[in-house]
């Protein structure tokens, strides 16, 4: 069985591939452009990608393919209806990076409201040195006691950064895409009434038709003056010019983000242009890749392609 990974630069070079490369005669590449994936995939049964866009002419360019292993949980890159016309199997990774997504939005949350990125070079350029006092409080913090966190998709992780809200005594509301509560818990709310409360909004929720250029112009403004965004889902959730501008105009607080709707961040971009660049923490879309999330990748892709030799000797 060959088994062709073509981006494993994306999983980076501390983990082990063994779980998976132990399974059949396993080829991999760190990247691959289109044109290079259309050559790579000969006799490919196995196929494996993170972000290599796998349309109806890659698929074509593999007469055995039978299984995509895609090494995410979105499959946005995938032609689903074509490789369901071709009897070709997708799955996808789940569950593995909550923890590690949850503990960035948590570490983000309270940098920006503990304004870390000022009380750091305060005391670096000099500053705290010359002041004369022992203290700077010129920059006020809020604690998060008692302030409302909104999260706009209330999954495995968005319910995760929501016990961790518990922790510090925050009240926990959230917005719904699908329309269909997930929590008997936390408050489901609209997402108008979620922007007009909330101190914070973090959102986890997928890429979708529902979810696309949700939060723009109109919803940031809808945001307190002193709130905060924090986007772990997907870049085209928020309308990334409408934020930049919602920062220097003072609509809210700050804002962290970790996802993009170009990916890596054109140079040109937006937010590279923020003048109040201490009201804005970019991150290059790490929030999923702690060493152990990475790891617990590798084995549940390892765990899909071996449910589907399972499968298939068994004639399911």
């Amino acid at each position: 069985m060959k088994i062709v990974f073509l981006d494993t630069d994306t999983m980076g070079y501390d983990i082990s591939m063994d779980p998976i490369s132990s399974l059949g005669d396993y080829v991999s590449y760190g990247m691959s452009s289109r044109e290079e994936a259309m050559e790579r995939l000969g006799d490919c049964e196995v196929l494996i990608v993170n972000k290599v866009r796998v349309d109806k002419a890659l698929m074509d360019a593999a007469p055995y393919l039978r299984l995509v292993c895609v090494a995410a949980t979105g499959v946005n890159n995938i032609d689903m209806d074509y490789a369901a016309k071709k009897g070709i199997l997708v799955r996808n990774s789940v569950n593995y990076s909550t923890e590690s997504v949850a503990q960035i939005t948590l570490m983000q949350i309270l940098a920006l409201t503990g304004h870390h990125r000022y009380f750091d070079d305060y005391v670096k350029n000099g500053d705290y040195s010359k002041c004369g006092t022992f203290s700077n409080v010129s920059v006020p913090f809020f604690e998060l006691r008692g302030k409302v966190l909104g999260i706009i998709g209330l999954g495995n992780i968005g319910r995760r950064v929501a016990q961790f809200a518990d922790l510090f005594g925050m009240k926990v509301i959230y917005f719904s895409a699908s329309g269909n509560p997930h929590s008997d818990r936390y408050e489901c709310v609209s997402l108008e009434r979620l922007l007009m409360e909330s101190d914070i909004v973090s959102i986890h929720a997928p890429l979708t038709a529902k979810t696309d250029n949700l939060v723009g112009e109109e919803q940031l403004r809808m945001m307190k003056k002193g709130a905060y965004l924090i986007n772990m889902g997907r870049g085209g959730i928020v309308n990334e010019e409408a934020l930049a501008v919602a920062i220097d105009e003072g609509v809210i607080a700050g804002a962290a983000v970790d996802v993009f709707v170009t990916e890596p961040l054109p140079s040109d971009h937006p937010y590279l242009k923020v003048k109040n660049r201490d009201r804005l923490v970019l991150s290059p879309h790490v929030a999923w890749a702690s060493r152990e999330a990475r790891t617990l990748l590798v084995d549940i892709i390892a765990e899909n392609i071996r449910n589907y030799v399972s499968e298939k000797n068994t004639g399911v």
